[in-house]
């Protein structure tokens, strides 16, 4: 007697204009992807993003009272953001300094 076999795919269909088939199969192929493997991932991603931004936070009494404490402290300065935020932004430079 065969066995039965789940299907584990499921069709998925839209209908979308030219020009957005046309953009998405430009980054596709700049990905080196097909056009379902890369809306396929790009629709997963966005799904896990809402998921994730919708999803509770748990944690106990004890670890809700450091984090607010973590917060509601002074804010310790990170050398290597100060530095970074007194560089002069790519724009910002001519050019001709090599770094030497």
């Amino acid at each position: 007697m065969p066995r039965s076999v789940e299907r584990k795919e499921h069709p998925l269909s839209m209908r979308l204009p030219k020009a957005d088939i046309a953009v998405i199969d430009r980054a596709a192929a700049l990905r080196g992807r097909s056009r379902t493997d890369f809306v396929r991932d790009a629709a997963v991603r966005a799904a896990e993003e809402v998921l994730m931004e919708t999803a509770p936070i748990r944690m106990s009494p004890a670890g809700f009272k450091a984090f607010m404490a973590a917060l509601s402290g002074p804010a310790t300065p990170v050398p290597e953001m100060i530095e970074l935020f007194q560089r002069a932004a790519p724009w910002e430079t001519d050019g001709s300094d090599t770094g030497s």
